[in-house]
């Protein structure tokens, strides 16, 4: 297995909201994240790196997250926690009000692949070259495209297309989308919308099959081209690839 992450601020934010990490355990299962922080008073990157502190710390604990029952159950009790910790941290920081943070997590064992999700960063999965769009954005113009109020292609330029409806932080209760997964792919790609609104997934795949640039140089290269295209939000991505002769 080859690992990278990288976060970058952008050319248009003065700070960076994100948090992204990839870890490892003691059963060499992986769990890679990326949270997409949101509010004032720089309230969106301690929302985001509670996800990632918290993630980890409770993976770093666990010797194996079990089977895939008990992985699913572990990540939703997680996230519960998170949330919570989110309301928590606003109560006693009223200036902080509002925060709140996207989390999409992919956690892959010798058994199973699972993806979680909640707001709008992405989970992708890669195979034969193609990236595989595996969640689904917790956004205002994705619930319209699904009731057919609007196509894919007035989506993507429409004015609210950043209009969240779900987040951690955003009310007592979140229900973390769960996605199963078959193991036998090439990579696992994760990224913020800093990366997927200023690149297509086409130009993402054509970075990834590079085969000149080792893992740190693609992921460079990907936040280069996001930062070239305008830069306008902080851009975060982890990448996990397979390499040949690892076994499925």
């Amino acid at each position: 297995m080859k690992t990278f992450y990288l976060t970058d601020s952008g050319k248009i934010r003065d700070h960076n909201e994100d948090s992204v990490t990839i870890l490892k355990n003691a059963s060499d299962e992986y769990l890679l994240i990326v949270a997409d922080g949101m509010g004032g008073h720089r309230a969106g990157e301690v929302a985001s790196s509670l996800v990632v502190t918290h993630m980890g710390k409770r993976f770093s604990e666990t010797s194996s997250v079990g089977s895939k029952l008990d992985a699913i159950n572990w990540l939703k009790d997680n996230i519960d926690e998170i949330n919570k910790e989110i309301l928590d941290y606003t109560v006693e920081n009223p200036e902080s009000t509002g925060m709140g943070t996207t989390a999409v997590m992919a956690l892959l064992t010798n058994d199973f692949l699972i993806f979680g999700n909640i707001g709008d960063s992405s989970g992708f999965v890669l195979k034969n070259g193609k990236l595989k769009k595996v969640t689904k954005d917790h956004t205002l113009v994705n619930l319209l495209v699904a009731a057919g109020d609007l196509t894919e292609e007035e989506a993507k330029y429409h004015p609210k297309r950043n209009v969240l409806m779900k987040a951690l932080g955003s009310g007592e209760s979140v229900e973390l989308d769960i996605f199963e997964v078959e193991t036998n792919v090439d990579g696992i790609f994760l990224c913020s919308d800093g990366l997927s609104n200023m690149l297509t997934k086409e130009q993402i795949e054509k970075v990834l099959a590079d085969e000149e640039l080792d893992i740190e140089e693609q992921i460079i290269k990907l936040i280069r081209k996001a930062n070239a295209r305008g830069g306008t939000d902080n851009i975060s991505i982890a990448y996990l690839n397979k390499e040949s002769g690892d076994e499925k």
